[in-house]
């Protein structure tokens, strides 16, 4: 309870300094409208609003599940054999330093307009965390219980499934838990690059026609949306990832 009344006395925060600044800089509503009218934007919009929140969320949730299972395949893969380690890794620090920015338009190409070029990207940018988050509790599994493994016989993959990825579940709810903040992100890019549909679609026709209102109430319910996506992801590994058996 005490974390949403930080969150609710934040956001009361956050307002009133929004609204000091448009008080005492006379800022124009084109520029930087109220957090009245854009609540009221947010309720006269509600339904176009919600037609466009339900496509984002849909790329977000699907990139999320694909990345975090890609992610926890990768890390064992790595984990288990020596030579993709040598092999892989340096490939996939190297994709972390090409913009994503520069991406998105070439998946764009090959994948079209639709969900699966923004499904793509929200997976790029969750794989790296999700992998090398879990991917380093693996690697820090208590060498006692492997050595007593190996001494009452067991093989690599009973080390695997029954040592190792049980002791590096938390390292994994760690890169899920970025992965839920990041995911937004790489949806957004995508439909700023080419969608008919979706928040980020939203706020750039908002952009261009002038309505401003419109813009700030697609990025708040942008907003709103991935603090819920990341408290539901964080009660999940709570309940299931933080505590292995």
């Amino acid at each position: 309870m005490t974390g949403w009344r930080a969150g609710i006395a934040a956001t009361c925060l956050m307002l009133a300094l929004w609204q000091t600044v448009i008080w005492t800089t006379g800022v124009a509503r084109f520029i930087l409208p109220p957090p009245a009218l854009v609540a009221q934007t947010i309720w006269d919009s509600r339904a176009l609003l919600a037609e466009h929140a339900v496509v984002t969320m849909a790329e977000v949730l699907i990139g999320l599940l694909l990345g975090a299972a890609l992610g926890f395949v990768s890390a064992i893969g790595l984990v288990a054999s020596p030579t993709a380690r040598a092999l892989v890794r340096p490939i996939l620090v190297f994709s972390q330093s090409v913009p994503v920015f520069a991406l998105a338009p070439i998946l764009t190409l090959w994948l079209g307009f639709g969900l699966w070029s923004k499904i793509t990207m929200a997976l790029i940018i969750i794989y790296f965390p999700v992998t090398s988050s879990f991917f380093d509790a693996l690697m820090r599994t208590n060498r006692d219980w492997i050595g007593l493994a190996k001494v009452m016989g067991a093989s690599p993959a009973r080390i695997m499934w029954h040592i190792r990825v049980p002791a590096a579940l938390p390292g994994f709810a760690s890169g899920l838990r970025l992965a839920a903040v990041y995911a937004p992100i790489g949806a957004i890019i995508g439909e700023w690059v080419g969608a008919s549909k979706g928040l980020g679609y939203l706020m750039l026709l908002a952009n261009g026609r002038a309505k401003t209102d419109l813009m700030f109430a697609a990025l708040i319910v942008l907003a709103i949306l991935t603090i819920l996506l990341h408290a539901a992801v964080n009660k999940l590994c709570e309940k299931t990832l933080d505590r292995p058996e």
